[in-house]
């Protein structure tokens, strides 16, 4: 066997997960009774209920840095078994030092002084979409046998926080998930040779030096996102077909071979719509169109532009609102609601009770989707996983993967209120002073407890300034 055929065939993929979700939570109702808005807004049109926020001794690091310790305890992992750790954020600390070396110092602390020296890494960014090229690289250095037989670790670790007053105040979060990245994984095997990327220079979304909150173009980025994953997703179509992977039959989409998805949330309702927009986008030329057609009730409006750029379709309010009009309706129909409920419905549920985590916001989403089907006493063994990835500025990232025959060894366990624990809910005046930074680190709300807090920032000394240290809180 060539090393060639030996690299493709090698299983890897996602052996375990663990989770950080900070101690703190805002109440929809609260936050829109405060903010003069209908609580349904956000329950049903947002799909929120409660938004975690992180104390004042926390940043992506620590929580980074805990869902790394947990992922290693409950695997019983040594640092010898680790030779990747890789960190992916838009929550960055440093313009030059990288993330992954907080986390390897805060690791230190519990396993000892240089143990995590050999760990290669680096942190990645590309918004929301960066955690899935560092599964991508590390995937592939096992594949090509570089790994040594050790494992990697690939840690999404985020803040999402914006101005307040804004539309993305609603859509705030924090948390982290860390994955375990080996062969013969006994959760997800990654499919080779059909991962597909979209990148595009964009300012739908972006985060200029020196401020804590991003600019955002919403209505722009939310087409954009459905947009440049519909474009990977056609190239992994392409790919999935002309390797093998998938046969497709006349009248028969690609979503028919996908048993399970599971996209980038901003918010869980952004995931209905991407999941509608890539419905329509394949159903249309087939021939059970005429048939959503029928229960819909009207066609489908044709945009004026027959070119189809965002500037044109923003530009066509009139299309703009028929087309919301007809996805609205798309929505209702049993079509759409069999594939939904079937094949995603499962992924959004953690959304709900956390909020948005930006780079995590996917990987907790297929959290949510094993825990959820195993409660549903759905048998996802050989179930094929459709990831689609998106970070704004911009990049999609499309990929798939296989339920392993392993993995009710690790689902059985998992419970997302008991991993979160005890969570403190936070009154609007105090969630105001959390957001002015008027508390200082050992002013926190929460009591930490086995884990990781931020203790100084600073030093007494010019070339000290900006330091930061942890401590592990036993």
């Amino acid at each position: 066997m060539s090393l060639m055929r030996k690299i493709i065939n090698m299983p890897a993929g996602i052996d375990d997960l663990a989770i950080y979700v900070p101690k703190l939570y805002i109440d929809y109702k609260d936050f829109a009774q405060a903010r003069g808005i209908d609580p349904q807004k956000l329950e049903r049109g947002i799909g929120i209920k409660k938004m975690a926020l992180v104390d004042t001794n926390q940043d992506a690091a620590c929580m980074a840095s805990n869902a790394c310790l947990e992922l290693m305890k409950k695997n019983n992992l040594h640092p010898d078994d680790i030779g990747r750790l890789y960190v992916a954020t838009e929550s960055s600390l440093d313009e030059s030092k990288a993330l992954n070396s907080f986390v390897v110092g805060m690791l230190e602390q519990v396993y000892g002084d240089s143990s995590f020296e050999h760990a290669g890494g680096i942190e990645c960014k590309f918004a929301c979409v960066s955690g899935s090229y560092a599964i991508y690289d590390n995937t592939n250095w096992i594949r090509a046998e570089e790994n040594n037989d050790k494992a990697a670790i690939v840690v999404v670790s985020d803040i999402a926080k914006y101005d307040v007053g804004s539309a993305g105040e609603y859509t705030q979060g924090a948390g982290a998930v860390a994955l375990l990245i080996k062969e013969n994984p006994r959760l997800l095997a990654l499919d080779p040779k059909v991962t597909s990327t979209i990148i595009k220079n964009e300012y739908d979304f972006y985060r200029p030096f020196g401020k804590e909150t991003p600019l955002v173009n919403g209505l722009y980025s939310n087409l954009l996102y459905l947009i440049q994953v519909r474009k990977a997703f056609d190239s992994y179509k392409e790919k999935a077909m002309r390797t093998g992977l998938i046969h497709l039959k006349d009248g028969e989409s690609i979503t028919d071979y996908i048993d399970l998805f599971t996209v980038h949330l901003p918010y869980r309702r952004m995931g209905e719509k991407a999941l509608a927009y890539l419905l329509r986008h394949e159903w249309r030329t087939l021939p059970r169109w005429q048939h959503v057609i029928k229960e819909i009730g009207f066609d489908e409006p044709v945009p004026k532009d027959s070119r189809g750029t965002i500037e044109s379709i923003l530009a066509d309010t009139e299309f703009m609102k028929a087309d919301e009009q007809f996805r609205k309706a798309f929505m209702q129909t049993s079509f759409y609601n069999e594939v939904y409920e079937k094949k995603m419905a499962s992924s959004l549920e953690a959304s709900n009770i956390i909020g948005n985590l930006y780079t995590a916001s996917m990987y907790m989403g297929f959290r949510s989707l094993l825990e959820y089907e195993f409660k549903k006493q759905h048998d996802i063994e050989g179930n094929r996983v459709g990831f689609g990835s998106y970070g704004s500025g911009s990049s999609a990232l499309v990929f798939s993967g296989v339920i392993q025959p392993g993995y009710k060894e690790i689902v059985r366990d998992m419970n997302l209120e008991e991993e979160i624990g005890p969570r403190k809910k936070l009154s609007m005046d105090e969630y105001q002073i959390l957001r002015e930074n008027q508390r200082n680190l050992n002013d926190s709300y929460a009591r930490a407890k086995n884990e990781f807090i931020l203790v100084k920032i600073g030093g007494s000394t010019a070339d000290k300034a900006g330091f930061r240290e942890y401590c592990y809180c036993s």
